[in-house]
């Protein structure tokens, strides 16, 4: 039988404190109405006690969203729990969202509280959250850095208290795979009842673990995953919403779950978070980086050419790009590519000039990163002697533009 993994995206609320990623009302408004179209399961909308016009956005958002769960942050204070649902108590499925730090290190160097005193506030905000609504998820600040002892204390208080999802972030991005599942496995071993609660993975990327240590966390019993668009976030960004869905999509024989998400919207999101943001993805970024379906090297080129599942696990198509076969033409490049260029530009050649003209190509090649369309023209037009034309660039242009 699949299991169900849910999508709860942060991008609105921890990814927006990426340095850079602030985003106005209306922005704000765009992405969310763009990640309910992705099928997102839940929109963190904000940390509403932050500012006035936190607490603003995450009302309009609650207010846009017609199936999409809107949550709002919050300590475990109680201003803060009254805020966070004065904001989203107009949506149509609304989540508080608390929590608090278990880590010995949070416990004495920011907090300065008790093990004792966390539980006492977990027990009367929980409880205090859930008399607002029905949907309440409890989040244990750095629990990858927590005594396990501690941990599984503080989630039975939680669960105990009325929480319906138990959250356990790697918060600093400390954990590795095995560790992180494994804190899962004996959660849920240790806590009565764990089956009874959604369990939730959030991950920060600063050992450039986030989605590996997400995925494992699903394999150990999780079946919520925290993530952002792109990654972006604190310091090295979260879990990147697009990598972790499509390892789900290409490698559903080692998964075997489903998800609400249209993976086809997941370049549209990635570039509508670019455009807002102003902040670029790497181009080797996985899945929507412009280098993502891009192939120089000459053996990869013509694999391509000849069948693009030799070198593509997935379709441009697949994560919303239509499909171009986008060979990059290099030092790398082998002559099937060069020729399918030149044929693309209306330069229909045999083999001795296909040959020749190569030549002339690599030694561009060598002095430039890239071979662009305008430079692999000056080439066929400067070595006219040795390259007979089916139809000239200008004249072919002619007639596609009609």
């Amino acid at each position: 039988m699949q299991r169900k993994l849910r999508v709860f995206d942060t991008t609105l609320r921890d990814g927006e404190q990426s340095p850079g990623c602030s985003m106005n009302l209306d922005e704000k408004l765009r992405m969310a109405a763009q990640l309910e179209r992705l099928g997102v399961d839940i929109i963190e909308a904000g940390f509403p006690i932050a500012s006035h016009g936190e607490f603003e956005a995450v009302k309009a958002v609650s207010g846009l969203l017609k199936k999409t769960t809107v949550a709002a942050l919050c300590r475990t204070r109680k201003e803060d729990v009254e805020r966070a649902w004065e904001a989203i108590r107009d949506a149509k499925l609304p989540r508080l969202h608390t929590f608090i730090a278990t880590s010995d290190i949070h416990l004495h160097h920011k907090l300065n509280m008790t093990k004792r005193e966390v539980l006492q506030a977990v027990n009367k905000m929980v409880t205090y959250a859930r008399s607002f609504t029905d949907d309440v998820e409890f989040s244990a600040e750095d629990a990858s850095r927590s005594e396990i002892d501690f941990l599984a204390e503080v989630v039975d208080v939680a669960i105990k208290s009325g929480a319906t999802t138990i959250n356990l972030p790697d918060t600093v991005g400390y954990a590795t795979p095995v560790d992180y599942g494994n804190m899962f496995a004996e959660i849920r071993r240790r806590v009565p009842n764990s089956d009874k609660v959604t369990f939730s993975a959030h991950c920060h990327n600063d050992l450039g673990l986030a989605v590996a240590n997400s995925l494992a966390a699903f394999a150990n019993g999780a079946d919520q995953v925290e993530a952002t668009i792109n990654g972006i976030g604190e310091r090295a960004g979260n879990a990147s919403l697009e990598e972790i869905v499509m390892a789900f999509f290409v490698r559903s024989d080692a998964f075997n779950a489903t998800s609400r998400i249209n993976t086809r919207e997941l370049y549209p999101t990635s570039q509508l978070l670019s455009s807002i943001t102003g902040v670029k993805v790497q181009p080797h970024k996985a899945i929507v980086g412009e280098n993502a379906f891009a192939h120089e090297a000459g053996i990869h080129q013509d694999g391509m050419l000849k069948n693009a599942l030799t070198y593509e696990i997935m379709t441009p198509e697949s994560v919303g790009l239509t499909r171009t076969m986008n060979l990059v033409l290099g030092k790398h490049s082998g002559r099937h590519a060069l020729q399918k260029s030149c044929a693309e530009l209306g330069y229909q050649l045999n083999n001795d000039q296909l040959q020749q003209v190569y030549k002339v190509f690599l030694q561009v090649a060598d002095k430039k990163k890239s071979v662009g369309e305008q430079d692999l023209v000056d080439i066929l037009k400067n070595h006219s002697d040795i390259v007979s034309a089916a139809k000239k660039p200008a004249d072919l242009r002619k007639e596609l533009t009609g």
